[in-house]
């Protein structure tokens, strides 16, 4: 019994031991405002571990390693869930419009059809059996049945059609002159961002391979990115209680920017620019896929997107490079599409050039082609772009 005793307190100790580290290290949150230049470049950062050992943690926000300090997803919120019945909750207002009209008015209507139509086929079983009746009815013409199976579903469309129209018309609604334009082209198989409205600025999104699909010393997913088949080296980083205005787009093929927790589905078409508008409520990271069958590795197109409070988006911003339009700047500026001829205001500069100079002959331009490779799993489609 002694030696059972000694036996139990030595392996308590060795666990209490292993636990503390990991209890020491501070856990990782996103909704503080960035202070310092270092939080601001952790922003919409990966882990990127080719700068520390595929067994150690990922460092808290503000830490000094600036790339290593990634926003963890909350579980549940943003990401596909094990054995989750139900929609993702919902971080906008259109989100959470539709997710009630879900719950509240579908889906109880549908139990309620089920249960009728089950209710009336027992019924038939039973009364019209050939035990209970074994001369058939001919009766061929009811008016009070017909008349109700006519107007019962007419009225249930119609009670259906009232919010559905008005969700759909919030979908679509125009966004304000404040809003923050995210600009999304579609590529086989990765995405790429711009930030028309901020100096210009873009970022490229390849998804996370796994460690055993990557080589010695590369980048690989971890955890703290997300997801598998979910992460991304780049995520795209966006104000909270900012309304946001999506532009989509694509180089190729159609492709579709999907995030469920945003209640957003947007087709991108080549040579079309699709827009839509959304305001994210509630910090964090949120997880999407291209949902539009777009070639060999359209499994592998993920989106993934950090939502920050506005001082911290505007800090990442500027250590990008980038810069904040002004107060009374409109983020409905005209946005091109791919491989279009002219910048904005190129029109009035070259009118104002054919009053100086005579006109002059316009060259055909070739669009410049993406030499970014797509980190995607090799084995199908194309080696890289």
């Amino acid at each position: 019994m002694k030696s059972v005793f000694k036996g139990l307190m030595l392996a308590t100790g060795l666990a209490l031991a292993g636990l503390a580290p990991a209890a020491a290290q501070p856990a990782a949150t996103g909704g503080g405002v960035a202070s310092a230049p270092t939080e601001a470049a952790a922003i919409g950062n990966s882990v990127n571990v080719a700068e520390r050992a595929p067994e150690s943690a990922p460092a808290a926000p503000g830490a000094a390693q600036a790339d290593s300090a990634p926003l963890t997803a909350s579980p549940v919120v943003g990401q596909p869930t094990d054995r989750l019945m139900s929609i993702q909750p919902q971080v906008t207002k259109n989100g959470q419009r539709a997710m009630g009209f879900h719950n509240n008015i579908l889906l109880p209507l549908i139990v309620v059809i089920c249960l009728l139509v089950l209710a009336l086929l027992v019924y038939v079983v039973i009364r019209y059996r050939q035990a209970a009746n074994p001369i058939p009815s001919k009766t061929s013409h009811n008016t009070a049945i017909e008349v109700v199976w006519t107007l019962a579903p007419v009225l249930i469309l119609v009670a259906i059609a009232v919010p559905s129209i008005g969700l759909l018309s919030a979908q679509f609604k125009p966004a304000p002159a404040n809003a923050v334009t995210l600009k999304a082209i579609g590529n086989q198989w990765y995405w790429s961002y711009q930030y028309p409205d901020h100096g210009g600025l873009e970022i490229t999104a390849n998804m996370l391979k796994e460690q055993n699909e990557v080589g010695a010393g590369e980048r690989f997913r971890t955890d703290a990115d997300g997801p598998r088949l979910l992460a991304t080296d780049n995520r795209v980083v966006l104000p909270v209680g900012v309304p946001i205005r999506l532009i989509t787009t694509a180089n190729d093929v159609i492709h579709s920017w999907a995030i469920p927790a945003f209640w957003i589905k947007l087709d991108a078409v080549p040579g079309r620019l699709n827009e839509t508008s959304f305001t994210i409520e509630k910090p964090g990271v949120y997880y999407g896929q291209c949902s539009e069958l777009c070639g060999a590795r359209h499994a592998y197109m993920p989106i993934t997107v950090e939502a920050v409070p506005p001082a911290q988006f505007a800090a990442w911003i500027r250590s990008k490079g980038g810069s904040m339009p002004g107060a009374n700047t409109s983020s409905s500026a005209a946005t091109l599409q791919p491989g279009a001829e002219n910048p904005a205001g190129a029109g009035d500069a070259a009118a104002a050039a054919e009053n100086m100079m005579g006109p002059t002959d316009n060259a055909t331009v070739v669009p410049a082609t993406s030499q970014q490779g797509a980190t995607n799993p090799a084995g199908t489609g194309d080696s890289g772009r």
